[in-house]
């Protein structure tokens, strides 16, 4: 497999403006790059991969978990292969999910079965500026995202002062040695200076190698979920249920939205009402949901919101009385 593929990583913290930095970093690159998403969503049901703004791109969605826990790690690694031996893009953006540590991305890039095709270039932290310092002080996963990333992107710089800025930067100090940070809102950095300015030598037909067989891959794959120095287990004390949203109006998803316990982290969907189609973002206690122009992508994913907190807040979520209008999706729930 000769030439290779750059890859970038999106990490950050759930709710911080992963996807729409996503959909930045996709158009930076010229369309003669062969692209790739590789995108991992913690929950039973994936909302992101309808957000991107590119029907032309080849993407992989893995959910259920993270793709740097033993819980989906055969997933990651089976993808990865594919993506080397038949894809071979130019560029990888992996966008992992909110709670990942991601500390063992370099390792299994470098893995010899993928014979050098992946070049880690880039790892993006997103930071959203008001919730960073609470989810820091809860979630051990931020602690391995900082100590994991190269460019710190603080985002939403628009909803704090100058302070919480100040506070943000020191913890990440207190992990990084050299950190490079931005300031900004909606994820908007000058990203031409992370993008090579000409294409890179191209790839070989892949005929001209030899394919990983089935036996080797899964022996590689045994042995990482072996590895007792790996970084594999589940990230924090999360879990997520999928509710089908059966209402019509505004209104009522406005009241639904007062009834949401405390403790829930996350919450995101999409959905329609007698006054047009929504997306819902709930990032620890503060929600909102904004008018979209519904694709036909976005049609297999309509009327349904992925929840993510702790048990308690999971449990207490399901056993509302929301009249009808949010009802638990048995195929998806999971505790």
């Amino acid at each position: 497999m000769a030439g290779n593929t750059a890859v970038y990583l999106i990490s950050g913290f759930l709710g911080s403006g992963k996807t729409t930095f996503l959909n930045r970093i996709i158009h930076a690159f010229p369309d003669n790059r062969k692209r790739m998403i590789l995108m991992n969503e913690f929950g039973e049901m994936g909302v992101d991969g309808a957000l991107v703004e590119n029907d032309d791109l080849d993407m992989l969605e893995i959910s259920k978990g993270s793709i740097f826990c033993a819980c989906v790690k055969t997933d990651f690694i089976k993808g990865l292969m594919n993506i080397a031996q038949n894809i071979q893009p130019d560029v990888l953006i992996i966008e992992a999910t909110g709670v990942a540590n991601p500390s063992d991305l370099k390792r299994d890039l470098k893995l010899s079965i993928f014979k050098d095709r992946f070049q880690l270039r880039e790892q993006f932290c997103i930071v959203d500026a008001g919730n960073f310092e609470d989810a820091y002080d809860t979630f051990v996963s931020v602690e391995k995202q900082i100590e994991s990333a190269t460019v710190f992107i603080v985002n939403k710089t628009d909803e704090v002062d100058a302070g919480t800025i100040q506070r943000v930067k020191q913890i990440v100090r207190e992990h990084h040695p050299d950190p490079e940070f931005y300031e900004t809102t909606f994820a908007d950095i000058p990203l031409e200076k992370f993008i090579p300015e000409s294409k890179e030598a191209g790839t070989r037909n892949v005929c001209e190698d030899e394919l990983v067989s089935d036996k080797t891959l899964e022996a590689v794959i045994d042995k990482l979920l072996q590895d007792s120095g790996a970084s594999m287990t589940p990230p924090d004390r999360l879990v997520s249920g999928s509710f089908v949203w059966n209402g019509e109006h505004r209104s009522q998803f406005e009241e639904m939205m007062t009834l949401i316990p405390r403790g829930m982290v996350r919450a995101k969907g999409l959905f329609e009402t007698s006054t047009g189609s929504y997306l819902f973002n709930w990032v620890m206690g503060r929600g909102n949901f904004e008018k979209i122009m519904q694709t036909e992508k976005m049609t297999p994913r309509m009327n349904r919101i992925v929840f993510i907190g702790p048990p308690e807040a999971i449990n207490a979520l399901g056993k509302i009385d929301f009249r009808g209008v949010l009802q638990k999706d048995l195929h998806l729930f999971h505790l």
